[in-house]
């Protein structure tokens, strides 16, 4: 007989966990209290990467099985969806944000301070975090970089992982450390602490000024194209995931994937033989208590981005390299280029360089 709801303790709350033996990755026998639980074990790593950050929820009530998808802009009639405003009949004891989208509508954000938090939310089917790179009460100054290593088609996370030496090397020159983990899927995240001291859209072209120093050591290898069309199988810099409002999942989330695998931090010297699946909701408690947070020194150092604007200015003055495309639904931004593929540009239109 299925079982209607337990009760756990959470680091002295009392989350109420609703039809737990409910499949929520059946090919693995995990079920939704098994999501619970790891996220407590993996506990202060997870609240380590959302604490007093906005965060928006990732939501798959009915579990992750074949066929099911995701809502999106052009289609809501998904099985998972992205909560990004505190849903109704949240307990007191979770608080909010306040953030302002792109379009400069506001939204209160649920904003982990607590491991309970995070229990209450798996509960609700939420299997992805995805926090702002910024905290309160600085929410208009990021105070991380985070730099997406998207292997396109053609490639995979060894992709990733072989650049991911060289744009260590780039940011030491900057004067930084990064700490990199897998995204849970065929990528790598590379995050950067940073004084919260500048804005959205200079946290945004210092990651640019990054991912094109990198493509350019590694032009075979790595690209900042925005458009598809010309990254050909090649490793993308996502320079986009630091625009307002775009987010990565946290470090410690799990993703949607039939093998239920989490992203998990590493240390420089494994991400060369890495493998995402090595990294489930199985073994990565274990992991945890064996090597602890890795990426608990994220918020023990805030690097100066003024290193990196300096190369935005470089690029700017000696090899004309401006901003680039925003995604499709942002307004208009100051300096932007058009947005326009290659392939659909009209020659006769298109304005010609002094």
């Amino acid at each position: 007989m299925a079982v209607k709801a337990v009760e756990i303790e959470v680091a002295g709350r009392t989350v109420r966990v609703s039809s737990p033996d409910k499949p929520y990755f059946a090919e693995r026998g995990l079920t939704k209290l098994d999501v619970v639980n790891y996220f407590v074990a993996v506990g202060p790593g997870i609240l380590g990467a959302l604490r007093d950050r906005p965060t928006t929820l990732e939501r798959w009530p009915g579990g992750v099985f074949e066929g099911a998808k995701l809502s999106t802009r052009q289609d809501n009639r998904g099985d998972a969806f992205y909560q990004k405003r505190v849903p109704k009949g949240a307990p007191e004891w979770v608080e909010t944000a306040t953030i302002t989208f792109p379009s400069g509508r506001p939204a209160d954000e649920v904003c982990p301070t607590e491991l309970a938090v995070v229990a209450w939310a798996a509960n609700l089917g939420t299997l992805t975090f995805h926090p702002w790179p910024v905290r309160r009460p600085e929410l208009e100054s990021p105070d991380q970089l985070r730099i997406d290593l998207d292997p396109q088609p053609g490639t995979d996370f060894s992709h990733a992982a072989k650049v991911a030496p060289v744009l260590r090397e780039i940011l030491a020159e900057a004067g930084m450390e990064g700490f990199p983990k897998t995204s849970g899927g065929r990528g790598l995240h590379v995050y950067v602490p940073i004084q919260p001291r500048w804005s959205f859209i200079e946290a945004r072209r210092a990651v640019i000024a990054v991912g094109r120093e990198l493509a350019r050591r590694l032009p075979d290898q790595v690209t900042v194209n925005w458009w598809k069309e010309e990254r050909g199988e090649r490793v993308f810099v996502d320079f986009n995931q630091m625009a307002r409002d775009r987010t990565i999942a946290s470090a410690y989330s799990v993703r949607p994937n039939p093998r239920a695998r989490v992203s998990a931090p590493l240390r420089w010297d494994e991400v060369a033989d890495a493998m995402p699946d090595d990294f489930d909701v199985t073994t990565m408690p274990a992991r945890f208590a064996e090597v602890g947070d890795l990426h608990a020194g994220v918020a023990g150092q805030a690097y100066s981005l003024e290193p990196l604007l300096e190369w935005v200015a470089r690029d700017e003055r000696d090899r004309d390299e401006g901003d680039m495309p925003y995604p499709p639904e942002y307004p208009k931004m100051p300096g932007e280029p058009p947005r326009v593929q290659p392939s659909r540009k009209n020659p006769a239109n298109w304005p010609k360089p002094d």
